[in-house]
């Protein structure tokens, strides 16, 4: 009886896969509409420049009341007054250290007094340090913690509630190819990347099993993006390229769009899925292959300020 139900179970699951994969792949060659931003409240993490910024002016023209937080206030306004240019009618910008809880939730709360709540919460800041695991201070690993993670886990507890109550909104948040796969001086950023993904499938599984099946998510994987957080990052591959800001922010803003839970870029990432396939050492070979050990040597070495 217990095989006859295992069986059974098995072609259950085989066969919702076979409807997952038919269902992906129309979507793929028939996307669905795209979503009217117009009303949406958006706010978004390390808008003062990068990734960030770009995000912010490829939603300016679309209608959506737009939150600036970072802890570059020139920088910040900078960003505000681009998107006013670029039609955004409603920004708000606040000073805002994410890698501090309660500054975190204290601007939470202004936001929802002068602004309403949140719809759409884009976590984008982060820094990377570049250090050798060895080379790294514990103060300055807890750092990038903050940074990168525990100020994704704290601005999802703020505005998160609001999206349950009404079963509607979006958490997008910036993890990188680092996420996948841990590389070669980015341990504590690594760590970062990886538990953001994680912490974001869990809370996705959390609500589609409690019946909140109206709040989205989006996990951005990029391999490097040419911003300050580089460093001047060359890649050695034609294979890997790094990303200009500009043509990332357009693949999130559709992603957000299309409600695409993953977007990993370019497609050659995917090749990371390989470590559960093959021993470590064709992985370490594999990076070698690609030089990702002498570019991040030649940005982030001890020959650079650190």
């Amino acid at each position: 009886m217990c095989i006859f139900r295992g069986i059974l179970e098995f072609l259950q699951l085989l066969l919702s896969l076979m409807v997952s994969f038919l269902k992906n792949l129309i979507l793929c060659i028939f996307p669905s509409c795209k979503r009217n931003f117009a009303g949406e409240i958006v706010l978004i993490t390390g808008s003062a420049n990068g990734i960030g910024r770009q995000i912010v002016l490829k939603f300016a023209p679309l209608g959506a009341t737009l939150v600036l937080w970072d802890i570059d206030d020139e920088g910040n306004k900078e960003t505000c007054r681009l998107a006013q240019q670029r039609g955004a009618k409603r920004v708000f910008v606040y000073h805002c250290d994410c890698s501090n809880r309660e500054e975190v939730y204290a601007q939470a709360d202004k936001v929802r007094k002068e602004v309403g709540d949140v719809t759409i919460l884009i976590n984008d800041a982060g820094i990377l340090p570049g250090k050798m695991f060895i080379d790294t201070r514990d103060e300055d690993f807890e750092n990038t913690l903050k940074v990168n993670f525990f100020s994704q886990v704290w601005t999802c507890k703020a505005f998160l509630p609001a999206m349950m109550r009404c079963d509607r909104g979006h958490l997008v948040s910036m993890s990188s190819s680092a996420g996948l796969l841990g590389g070669y001086r980015s341990s504590d950023y690594s760590a970062s990347k990886f538990a953001i993904v994680g912490m974001m499938e869990a809370i996705n599984s959390e609500l589609y099993h409690t019946g909140k099946r109206g709040i989205k998510f989006t996990i951005i994987c990029p391999y490097f993006v040419n911003t300050k957080l580089a460093r001047g990052f060359q890649s050695e591959s034609p294979l890997l390229p790094v990303s200009e800001p500009d043509y990332v922010a357009s693949r999130i803003v559709d992603a957000i769009q299309r409600d695409k839970f993953y977007l990993v870029m370019p497609l050659t990432i995917y090749i990371e899925a390989l470590k559960f396939l093959f021993p470590r050492k064709v992985i370490l070979f594999l990076e070698s292959c690609f030089k990702i050990p002498d570019s991040m040597e030649k940005a982030y070495g001890r020959n650079k300020k650190e």
